[in-house]
C-alpha cells in the first residue's frame, strides 16, 4: 500500500472586497467634502470680506482640481488601499509613506470630529428654536461617532450606498434654496451692498487670511484613492468619479457663497456655526428651513462616515505594512472590513470632538490635508520621471504636466502662510507633532518593517535604475 501525503492548502490572505463603481466613488468624495458647504467655509468671510470669500472660493477650488488631476493619474494606476500613502510607498520611499499615511489619518479624523461638533450644534440651535435651551451636545456627538463606526464596522458597500443616497438629498438641498431664493422665496431680498461699502474690511491680507478655510469647502475629495483596493475597475472609476466629484463641488459652494452672502451680513456670516441653514432661517420659509436641516444633518453624516472609511483604511494600509503594528492590519473573517483601525480611530475622534473648539479642529484638519498636497507635487515629479507614459499603463493621464504641479505647490505655500497668519502657534506645534512623529519611525518602527513585501505593482525598473 503506498502512502500519500496530502498536503494542505495555504491559508488565503483576506482582502477587501471589490464592489464598488463610479457611483460610490463619487459619493465618498463628495460625501467627504459637502460638510465644507454647510459649515466652516464662512470663517474665510469673517478672516477677509465678501470678496475674499469668494476668491477663497474659487482659489482653494483651482487648488484642489489640481489634486484632482494629480490623484487621478496616480492612483488609476496605483490601485491599492491607503490611497496617497501606497503611492508614497511605492514612489518615494518609506518615510515619506509613513507621514503621508499619518497625514491622510489626522486630516479625516479631525473632519470627523468636526461632523460629529457640527451636528451637537445644529440639534442645540433647533432645540432652541423650539423653546429648548441648554441642550447637552455631548450625547449625540458620541452617538453619531458610534452608529457610523458600526456601520463603517459591517461592511464597505452599504457604508457608500448609504452615502450615495444622503450626499445625493444634501446637495439638492443647496440648489433647492439657491432656485427658490432667485424664484422670490425669500420674506428677506438678496443684498450684496457690502461689496462695494466694505469691499475689503481688511485689506489685500484678508484674501490672503481667507485661503485657510476656502480650503474646507473641497478638503477631503482625494479620499476617493483610500478606495481604490475595493473598487471594480480602478482605472475607469477612480477618475470618473474624482473628477465628476470635484466639478460637483464647485457648482455647489459657488452658489454656497452665493445665497449666503445675499441673505446674512458679512458680519454675522463670517463667524456662523451652521451657514447654510441660518440662510434658510432668513427667508422665514419653513418648507426651506426643514430642508436645509435635513440637509445639513445628511452633509455631516455624510462627511464623518467618509471620513472614517478612509482614515482606517489607510490605518489599515500601514499595519498591514508593518509601519504600524500589524495587529491593524486585520480583515474581518465576514465582513471584510478592516475593523481593528475602524475600532481603534473611534476614541482618538471622540477626543477632540468633546474637547476641542470647531475652529481648532477645522484646522488641524486642514493643515495634515496641506502637508498631503505638498507631498503630492514631489510625487507626481517622481512618477513621471521614474515611469513615463510609455512605460506603464494609466487608467487616466491629466493634461498639461507639469504646470498642474506647479501651480498645486504654489497655491500650497500661499495656503501655509494664510494659516500662519491666524494660528501661527498649531502650525508650529502640528510641525513639531509630525517631526517627533518621523524620527519615532525612523528609529523604533523601521526595524518591522520589510521593504520587499510592500510592493505589489508589476512594473518595470525606473527609468535610470
Amino acid at each position: 500500500m503506498t502512502n500519500v501525503t496530502i498536503t494542505a492548502p495555504a491559508a488565503e490572505r483576506l482582502q477587501l472586497l471589490r464592489v464598488l463603481g463610479p457611483a460610490h466613488i463619487w459619493a465618498l468624495g463628495v460625501g467627504i467634502v459637502l460638510v465644507g458647504e454647510y459649515m466652516g467655509w464662512n470663517f474665510s468671510v469673517g478672516k477677509g470680506g465678501m470678496i475674499a470669500g469668494l476668491a477663497a472660493c474659487w482659489v482653494a477650488g483651482l487648488l484642489y482640481t489640481c489634486v484632482a488631476m494629480i490623484d487621478s493619474e496616480v492612483t488609476s494606476t496605483i490601485a491599492a488601499a491607503g490611497g496617497q500613502y501606497a503611492q508614497a510607498k511605492h514612489i518615494v520611499g518609506p518615510l515619506m509613506a509613513f507621514n503621508v499615511g499619518l497625514f491622510l489619518v489626522m486630516a479625516y479624523t479631525m473632519l470627523e470630529a468636526a461632523n460629529a461638533i457640527t451636528v451637537g450644534y445644529l440639534l442645540d440651535t433647533v432645540a432652541g428654536m423650539m423653546g429648548h435651551t441648554g441642550l447637552n451636545q455631548k450625547p449625540f456627538i458620541i452617538l453619531s461617532i458610534m452608529f457610523l463606526a458600526w456601520l463603517n464596522f459591517r461592511g464597505v458597500l452599504a457604508t457608500l450606498t448609504f452615502n450615495l443616497v444622503i450626499t445625493a438629498i444634501a446637495f439638492l438641498a443647496i440648489i433647492a434654496l439657491f432656485v427658490s431664493v432667485q424664484l422670490g422665496a425669500s420674506a428677506v431680498p438678496m443684498d450684496f451692498s457690502a461689496i462695494t461699502t466694505s469691499p475689503l474690511p481688511y485689506g489685500w491680507i484678508g484674501i490672503v487670511a481667507a485661503l485657510h478655510f476656502g480650503l474646507w469647502y473641497y478638503l477631503g475629495i482625494e479620499g476617493t484613492c483610500q478606495a481604490a483596493e475595493e473598487v471594480r475597475s480602478p482605472a475607469r472609476s477612480l477618475p470618473y468619479g474624482t473628477m465628476a466629484g470635484i466639478m460637483t463641488l464647485l457648482i455647489a459652494a459657488t452658489m454656497t457663497w452665493y445665497v449666503c452672502s445675499g441673505l446674512l451680513p458679512w458680519e454675522y456670516l463670517g463667524q456662523a456655526g451652521t451657514p447654510l441653514f441660518d440662510a434658510a432661517r432668513v427667508t422665514g420659509n419653513t418648507g426651506l428651513m426643514v430642508l436645509l436641516f435635513v440637509g445639513t444633518m445628511f452633509s455631516t453624516l455624510a462627511s464623518a462616515n467618509g471620513c472614517i472609511n478612509d482614515a482606517s483604511r489607510a490605518w489599515f494600509s500601514m499595519g498591514r505594512d508593518r509601519y504600524l503594528p500589524s495587529w491593524f492590519g486585520a480583515v474581518h473573517p465576514v465582513y471584510r472590513t478592516p475593523y481593528r483601525s475602524i475600532v481603534f480611530l473611534v476614541p482618538i475622534a471622540l477626543i477632540f470632538a468633546l474637547g476641542a473648539p470647531l475652529d481648532q479642529v477645522v484646522t488641524f484638519s486642514i493643515l495634515s490635508g496641506l502637508l498631503g498636497y505638498t507631498f503630492m507635487t514631489f510625487n507626481m515629479v517622481m512618477f513621471r520621471r521614474k515611469w513615463p507614459l510609455d512605460t506603464i499603463k494609466r487608467g487616466y493621464v491629466h493634461p498639461l504636466h507639469p504646470l498642474p504641479v506647479i501651480v498645486l505647490l504654489t497655491l500650497c505655500a500661499a495656503a501655509y502662510f494664510a494659516v500662519f497668519l491666524g494660528y501661527g502657534t498649531q502650525l508650529s506645534a502640528m510641525m513639531c507633532f509630525y517631526i517627533v512623529a518621523s524620527l519615532w519611525f525612523h528609529f523604533r518602527r523601521y526595524q518591522f518593517v520589510r521593504r520587499g513585501d510592500q510592493f505589489t505593482m508589476p512594473w518595470p525598473k525606473p527609468a535610470g535604475y
